[in-house]
């Protein structure tokens, strides 16, 4: 069984979540902010969820306030932006560190599974994503530019 499987996470509601609830599906991780100029990526996340959920995809949103600041909400006021803002469904978390010592443990277990350029594990920014196959394994980590919809036969392909 996947590490991933082990680990949990606060939702964005206060409640665990565990990851072995998303076992066997196709998993797309993103450290996101509210106030990013990668931000309108959220309505491509949610397009995705939309799309391929039913097929067995999960997007995971997991705010971030360590890249400019650019998430400074608390979690009531982030579920509200981002409902109102983007009408986002997909499962969204409680507000995480991505680097440093206080990584949540899913991203040091992403991190250390797919490294970044030059091998670096550190994320370098907002809206950087990591897919996972039904395994738990990671398959890729696409760095924060990338648009969601340049991400679909990715996740095609492991649906």
């Amino acid at each position: 069984m996947s590490e991933l499987y082990k680990l949990s996470a606060k939702a964005i509601d206060g409640s665990t979540r565990s990851m072995q609830d998303c076992k066997g599906r196709v998993l797309l991780f993103v450290n996101v902010a509210s106030g990013c100029g990668f931000t309108p990526q959220y309505a491509g996340l949610e397009a995705l969820w939309r799309k391929y959920g039913k097929r067995g995809l999960t997007v995971l949103g997991f705010p971030c306030n360590q890249f400019g600041a650019q998430e400074p909400g608390n979690e009531a006021a982030i579920g509200e932006f981002c409902s109102l803002t983007y009408d986002v469904t997909f499962p969204m978390f409680a507000k995480v560190d991505v680097n440093g010592d206080d990584t949540h443990p899913v991203f040091a277990f992403l991190k250390a599974a797919a490294p970044g350029v030059l091998g670096t594990e550190g994320i370098k920014w907002n809206f950087t994503k990591f897919l996972v196959d039904r395994e738990g394994k990671v398959v890729t980590r696409y760095a924060s530019a990338t648009k969601p919809e340049d991400m679909a036969g990715d996740i095609e392909r492991l649906l």
